[in-house]
């Protein structure tokens, strides 16, 4: 029995006495109710403190309407006991087979178990990484890389229709930085004073040589064009290259350049200037971003007749509502907080609501450690971390559970020294452990000939029920990170239940020993085995990681 199932019990027990004329609830009865596993053991398999929330609208004391409910829940099938404790809560007790029959159901949803369908119907963009086209990715768009691509495949499990999307900044003065930088290269020249350098910018140069031996004798102008149009794609080539070898893939890659050339500027500004919310002033055109709760307002055209940087995030935004979105998530570095409060106005001003239409997640930065000291910078890119840097440090599947595992409000300190070890302490290794060494039962299994049975009201011992337990936990936690956006909670998830898995697996023999004649309880068991399976490669595929058979 699942904490869902639970809940679903108690709203229908407070559903029985309510129409029944014994609790009188003015705001009805809720749709669900909190049901968590306790802290403490001999607390029950289960708690809840409906009791405490509901009494006082009830016009009654929390302890006697746990009384009430308590003598109706137990009545309910595949409920072994619910003590009440304390003030008011609810200690509630499983049977084991009803226990046992949430192995059962792991099995039978196989890769949709942890599904739910929360965001059914929601069209959510999601736009991540969107590093600028003039260097490899750095370490802190790696992260949005690894959390992006997580964060989409829990939104999916829930329902929801999702388009990962990379924007393109391919206009404005960065690219100009670059492809003098690439010019400077290939006449052999330093670096502009605000151009970029590290060994990339030389074998792009290179390979735009290759590709155009004549760059050389045109005109510096002319020559820019031409490292401007095949060195930025070039660039952008291998950063594609470089998410996709990370198992990161976008559905729409967006051209910044685009927004400029077909209009979409010129409309959005015509949209919010119909709204009321743009005015002249100073010989620049201005939204009303302070009304929205910005800091104050904002140019979008400036007195030389040129955009500002919002005008493009105007056109953006607008253009992505007008494709039928009705969540907009932007995950953006710690150096862009600053642009929380105008993009949340700009969403207002074209009316719509912050934080549901559009939503801007902030990550912070990402430190790497090796023997105890800062690693600083690529031998590659000169300057900066890259995503080539980290694999090739670590690997992939280390690599993304580690940028996965933690809150992306904070800030990392990646041991490269851990992470690569072969042991209990390096997190990914845990995990990915735990499904290699019950793909070895289960194929061990295999051999005797046994198969998982359904016997599981034989599964009495306390480390099953615990596992049993923790299985349960797996939709939940799906559906809080989806609700939260912290894929990091099924990272914490899987390390949780691959202790629970050790415990269980050191108290309780799955398997036959020598002449020994397989019985229900081993089946019951590999049942349960099985089932850890599905628990662990699912939870690992929505982090994007690997769930290897052997190790």
């Amino acid at each position: 029995m699942t904490p869902e199932q639970l809940s679903t019990a108690i709203v229908d027990v407070l559903t029985t006495l309510t129409d029944e004329g014994t609790l009188a609830l003015p705001d009805g009865v809720p749709a669900s109710v909190t049901v968590e596993r306790p802290r403490q053991k001999g607390h029950g398999d289960y708690a809840t403190n409906v009791a405490l929330q509901l009494a006082k609208k009830a016009g009654t004391n929390p302890r006697a309407l746990a009384e009430l409910v308590a003598a109706r829940l137990t009545a309910t099938d595949g409920i072994g006991d619910v003590e009440i404790a304390g003030p008011g809560f609810l200690n509630i007790t499983v049977e084991a087979g009803a226990q046992g029959q949430v192995a059962l159901d792991v099995l039978a949803a196989g890769e949709r178990y942890g599904a739910n369908d929360a965001f059914a119907g929601e069209k959510i963009n999601l736009e991540f990484v969107s590093a600028n086209p003039t260097g490899p990715i750095h370490i802190g768009g790696v992260r949005w890389a690894a959390v992006g691509d997580a964060l989409g495949r829990i939104f999916t499990l829930t329902g929801a229709e999702v388009t990962r999307e990379y924007y393109f900044n391919d206009h404005g003065a960065q690219i100009d930085r670059f492809s003098r930088s690439l010019l400077a290269s290939a006449k052999g020249e330093p670096a502009p004073e605000d151009g970029y350098g590290g060994q990339y910018i030389h074998d792009i140069a290179s390979a735009v040589v290759a590709q155009r031996p004549d760059v050389k004798d045109l005109a510096d102008d002319e020559a820019q064009e031409v490292f401007r149009a095949i060195g930025v794609d070039m660039m952008f080539g291998e950063i594609k290259q470089s998410l996709h070898e990370f198992g990161v893939d976008f559905d729409v890659y967006f051209h910044e350049d685009d927004l400029h050339k077909s209009g979409a500027v010129d409309r959005a500004i015509a949209r919010l200037t119909e709204m009321g919310n743009t005015y002249e002033s100073e010989g620049a055109l201005w939204l009303r971003t302070e009304k929205f709760g910005d800091d104050k307002d904002r140019v979008i055209i400036k007195s030389d007749g040129n955009g500002a940087y919002i005008s493009g995030d105007l056109a953006y935004y607008l253009d992505k509502r007008e494709r039928g979105f009705d969540r907009c998530l932007i995950m953006l570095g710690a150096d862009h907080h600053g642009y929380v409060g105008r993009m949340n106005a700009m969403c207002a001003a074209f009316g719509d609501v912050p934080g549901q239409n559009l939503e801007i997640l902030i990550g912070q930065m990402v430190n790497l450690l090796q023997d105890g000291e800062p690693v600083r910078m690529s031998k590659r890119a000169g300057t900066v971390i890259t995503l080539e840097d980290l694999v090739g440090a670590i690997g992939k599947d280390a690599a993304r559970y580690a940028l996965a595992r933690y809150s992306s409000d904070s800030n990392i300190d990646l041991d490269l020294d851990l992470w690569t070890k072969a042991e209990s302490a390096n997190p990914v290794y845990y995990v990915q452990y735990v499904h290699a060494r019950v793909s070895s039962i289960l194929r061990n299994a295999a051999d005797l000939g046994l198969e998982p049975g359904t016997a599981m009201e034989l599964l009495t011992h306390e480390k099953e029920g615990e596992l049993l337990r923790a299985l349960a936990e797996l939709p939940r936690v799906v559906a809080s990170a989806a609700e939260l956006r912290e894929p990091h909670r099924v990272a914490r998830y899987l390390e949780d239940t691959a202790g629970i898995y050790h415990r269980f697996y050191d108290n309780c023999r799955v398997l036959p020993m020598g002449d020994e004649e397989p019985n229900d309880l081993h089946r019951a068991r590999l049942a349960l085995v099985a089932a850890t399976r599905v628990v662990f490669a699912n939870g690992l595929e929505l982090l994007g990681v690997s769930a290897p058979e052997r190790m």
